[in-house]
């Protein structure tokens, strides 16, 4: 098994070009991949003001409010109202979105995959569980609400603590979430 701890701390503030919020870059594969080349980029996004989503060609989105009252996202014309935190909402990233903030700054939790190339599966965990890795996939387990505590599967491995959204990239076989004081996006990244 290899693990991979991403600290929350570490992670760069980049400002979106409208100027309605940042965004700090979790994990993104292949590794150095930009907004054009990657096969999965996973963020957390501080979103200050509404406004069109960028466009994403041949991209599938996952999209988790964390913190704040909510938004309102128009997908393709249709309206969906994302008020309740840790409720994933899939969604095509190359249809037209529109995105209005209910009642001030959210903070939302980003999964992108390019079809054909990569899958995701995101679930919230509130309490312990097993963290299985399915054959030729990562999980990736990001911290959203306040602590959790991963247990690799090598019986001789620390448990290790994560803090608000610090994170921790999974291979080979797996460990358990043995204490979740919040709430955890657990990530499957799996190829089609």
């Amino acid at each position: 098994m290899t693990l991979e701890v991403l600290r929350a701390s570490e992670r760069q503030a980049v400002p979106w070009l409208n100027g309605g919020g940042v965004t700090r870059e979790v994990a993104a594969r292949p590794e150095g991949s930009g907004m054009t080349d990657f096969d999965w980029r996973i963020s957390l996004a501080d979103v200050d003001r509404g406004g069109p989503f960028s466009g994403f060609a041949g991209v599938d989105r996952v999209i988790t409010l964390v913190e704040g009252t909510g938004m309102a996202l128009t997908v393709a014309g249709t309206e969906q109202v994302l008020d309740a935190p840790y409720r994933p909402f899939p969604f095509p990233g190359d249809a037209p979105t529109d995105c209005r903030l209910l009642a001030g700054p959210v903070v939302d939790f980003n999964v992108m995959t390019r079809r054909g190339r990569a899958t995701a599966e995101v679930a919230i965990a509130r309490s312990a569980r097993p963290l299985p890795v399915p054959a030729g996939a990562e999980l990736l387990v990001v911290c959203l609400a306040g602590t959790a505590e991963l247990a690799p599967a090598a019986p001789e491995a620390a448990p290790l603590r994560l803090e608000r959204f610090d994170a921790v990239l999974l291979r080979g076989d797996g460990a358990r979430l043995t204490e979740v004081d919040g709430a955890a996006a657990v990530v499957t990244l799996g190829t089609p």
